[in-house]
């Protein structure tokens, strides 16, 4: 595959898009350059004030660009719900959702419902806001849907005897286990997609080792002054910029010829940074029945179905 950059996007106006997570790091990249191409870009931010500077930088940039700002907490499911609740009365289909924000690697900590704060951020929330926004998305022949992973996800393992790490947690490998469930999440979505018959493209990505405020949200949240430097000299020597680590999400959500059930990450340094390419899933992530066994549990637990996608038989 030819290297692939932003100049590549093609022409989006009449798109709509949602990035979760827009403010900063690779959702503001990825919303930067959606905007760029002529999408409606809907910046979904937990903290208002700061989507609201994304929003300012981002209209600096782009002077013409069609951008709304709402406030959308992926840790409390009521924030979901009204996000999703209020997002048909404002656009008529969504044709682009990127499942992109999250937390690493933190102390344990619990979301407004509960759940263990990494699992329950980066997966439950996702999963509820994906299929909160099913009819939106389905309104859009070939509409796509880019959960953003991790190579972490080749640590995790699904603990379903212990999903929220209340028996034994480790920060990283929870985050395993969530990265993981993006991936499980995003074949199974596209396995019932396909199964119905259903015009959606669900592919995942994975930025390599970008340079983001990911990594300093841990350490800071544990107190660590010489982790917070230690992630701040890693990023500074060895990580891509978040515009380079945004690409491979971008490529899944525009790129011409992308095919449900995808991966992509960089192509260089095994997969720590370069142009977009696709890759392979861990071994975890392909097993069919684990990822329906976690599908079921996350209905159970946000209480969030896919009617249009449920098994016919």
């Amino acid at each position: 595959m030819a290297r692939w950059t932003t100049d590549d996007i093609p022409h989006l106006a009449g798109r709509t898009a949602v990035v979760t997570g827009a403010n900063s790091g690779l959702g503001f990249e990825t919303a930067l350059a959606l905007a760029r191409a002529g999408a409606r870009v809907v910046l979904a931010c937990r903290d208002e004030a700061k989507g609201a500077a994304a929003l300012d930088r981002i209209r600096q940039a782009v002077p013409a660009a069609d951008l709304r700002l709402d406030r959308l907490d992926l840790a409390d499911l009521a924030s979901v719900r009204t996000f999703a609740a209020d997002f048909p009365a404002e656009h008529d289909g969504l044709d682009i959702l990127v499942n992109n924000a999250g937390v690493m690697a933190i102390p344990r900590r619990e979301t407004t419902d509960g759940f263990e704060m990494q699992f329950g951020t980066n997966h439950l929330g996702h999963f509820a806001l994906t299929g909160l926004l099913l009819d939106s998305l389905l309104a859009r022949p070939g509409a796509r849907v880019v959960t953003v992973s991790s190579e972490a996800a080749r640590i995790g393992r699904i603990r379903f005897d212990d999903l929220q790490g209340s028996r034994r947690y480790g920060k990283w490998t929870a985050y395993g286990q969530a990265k993981l469930s993006n991936q499980l999440f995003a074949l199974e979505l596209n396995r019932r997609a396909s199964d119905r018959g259903v015009d959606l493209v669900s592919v995942t990505a994975h930025p390599g080792y970008a340079a983001t405020n990911l990594q300093a949200v841990g350490p800071r949240m544990s107190g660590s002054r010489i982790m917070e430097r230690i992630n701040d000299l890693g990023n500074l020597v060895f990580a891509q910029p978040a515009v380079d680590g945004a690409l491979p999400s971008l490529y899944g959500a525009t790129a011409p010829g992308v095919r449900g059930g995808q991966y992509f990450g960089p192509d260089r340094l095994f997969g720590m940074r370069g142009h977009p390419q696709p890759t392979s899933f861990v071994r975890a992530a392909r097993d069919p029945k684990t990822a329906r066994r976690l599908w079921e549990v996350s209905e159970t637990l946000t209480g969030v179905r896919f009617g249009a996608l449920d098994p016919t038989g």
